[in-house]
């Protein structure tokens, strides 16, 4: 079997995820990429820099080495974004997938240097507390590489603050958009849908009324811990 096909299933699911986030509104032109990894192999698989959505096929998906970087399938240059989701998975083995969009209402949260509060119900469904913002990189961090500086801004806010990546799969870059993950390709999807829409919802209720509070602790608890964790029972067994 060549090796480009033993991660064929991997690029599959990472093509479809690419389309998908296309289909839901979240990355116009090519503003946006979707990687999926597969840490028992060593690899992810990430969209192709630059590339119109509707011009992927599952052989133009770029596989690349997790601890190297390195190409290792496809023919097309990787994301440019591809030393960010590196440094995410390398952090973290939970996480099975990474988007980055720029999806509009997450993007102007980013573009205020705002964290998404948590006002009701919804964001708590899926993110346990405030979507944080982190810092700028310093000069220093731009000239050693800002993409893998990026990640480990990014890595090292959530660890300071203690900030569980899974309870909390989403953060903005200040004046650039959202980073959003999950355990698998699909499933970071899944949560770039849930932030817009949660980004949409604390937008508009800040325009209604600049000092709402947020939703109680208690209340945002419970709501979180009935979707996730061992005690879950939001669903079907």
């Amino acid at each position: 079997m060549a090796r480009s096909d033993q991660y064929r299933a991997l690029r599959e699911e990472v093509l479809q995820a690419n389309l998908a986030v296309r289909d839901a509104g979240l990355a116009p032109l090519t503003w946006g990429n979707v990687s999926g990894a597969d840490h028992q192999a060593g690899v992810i698989a990430i969209k192709p820099s630059g590339v119109p959505y509707d011009e992927l096929t599952i052989d133009r998906i770029v596989v690349v080495d997790l601890e190297s970087g390195e190409r290792v399938a496809g023919t097309d240059r990787p994301s440019t974004d591809t030393p960010t989701h590196l440094e995410l998975y390398r952090a973290d083995n939970r996480i099975g997938g990474v988007v980055h969009t720029h999806s509009p209402y997450a993007t102007s949260f980013a573009q205020a240097r705002m964290p998404i509060p948590c006002f009701g119900t919804t964001h708590a469904d899926h993110f346990a507390g405030d979507v944080p913002v982190t810092r700028h990189p310093s000069p220093e961090e731009l000239a050693s590489g800002y993409e893998s500086a990026t990640g480990r801004i990014v890595v090292d806010h959530f660890k300071d603050r203690g900030i569980d990546v899974i309870e909390v799969p989403a953060v903005l870059l200040p004046n650039h958009g959202p980073f959003v993950w999950g355990s698998s390709a699909e499933k970071a999807v899944s949560n770039a849908i849930a932030l817009e829409a949660v980004a949409m919802m604390a937008a508009t209720t800040l325009g209604l009324r600049a000092d709402t509070p947020e939703a109680p602790k208690r209340l945002r608890d419970a709501h979180f811990s009935r979707k996730h964790g061992p005690n879950a029972y939001y669903g079907q067994r």
